[in-house]
């Protein structure tokens, strides 16, 4: 998060010409973006984890 929000900062110049009604550097953006993206991962690793959890491990052994 810390590469990819140094990333971000740094191509500000470039970006500020197509960004409309909103500053390169706009605080909210970033932590929301920041918040939001940690979150989906979370929730991306979460459900099929918890899927698999539910399986027996005799019968996923068995299958296999």
């Amino acid at each position: 998060m810390a590469i990819g929000l140094l990333g971000a900062i740094a191509v500000t110049r470039i970006l500020s010409v197509i960004l409309y009604g909103i500053s390169p550097t706009d605080v909210v953006t970033y932590a929301g973006v920041a918040t939001l993206l940690p979150l989906t991962a979370a929730l991306a690793c979460y459900l099929p984890a918890r899927r698999a959890a539910r399986v027996n491990p005799m019968v996923a052994l068995r299958r296999d």
